[in-house]
Formats: structure tokens, C-alpha cells, sequence
């Protein structure tokens, strides 16, 4: 069962801030633009990773004593 909190609530914005830094933001610094666009892509990619687990979460039971 699939996990939409995680895949929606953190995935996907992680995807989007990466993209936004990736290319909007990386064009606008001339110095240190390679190091924001690596952080960028890095944050994507993670995002990606996470909205994968996400869809492979599985709820378990509640062991009660």
C-alpha cells in the first residue's frame, strides 16, 4: 500500500524545489553556478528516491500486549 503522505508531501515538492534550482536560479549566478545547479539536481534526484520508497511503503500492524 502506498504511502501518499510521503510521496506527496515530501517527494514531490523536493522535485519541484530542485527543479526550480536546477533552472531558474542556476542561470542567475555566474560564479557559483555549476555548485547550484549540482544541488539543484541532487535535491531532485533525492526527491525522485523518495517518492519511489514512498510508493513502496507498507503499513504494519500494531503488535498490542
Amino acid at each position: 500500500m502506498a504511502s501518499k503522505q510521503i510521496s506527496l508531501g515530501i517527494g514531490i515538492p523536493m522535485i519541484v524545489v530542485g527543479a526550480i534550482l536546477a533552472i531558474v536560479l542556476a542561470p542567475t549566478q555566474t560564479s557559483i553556478r555549476e555548485t547550484v545547479e549540482f544541488v539543484g539536481s541532487l535535491i531532485g534526484i533525492l526527491g525522485v528516491l523518495i517518492f519511489i520508497a514512498g510508493l513502496f511503503v507498507q503499513k504494519t500492524q500494531q503488535i498490542t500486549t
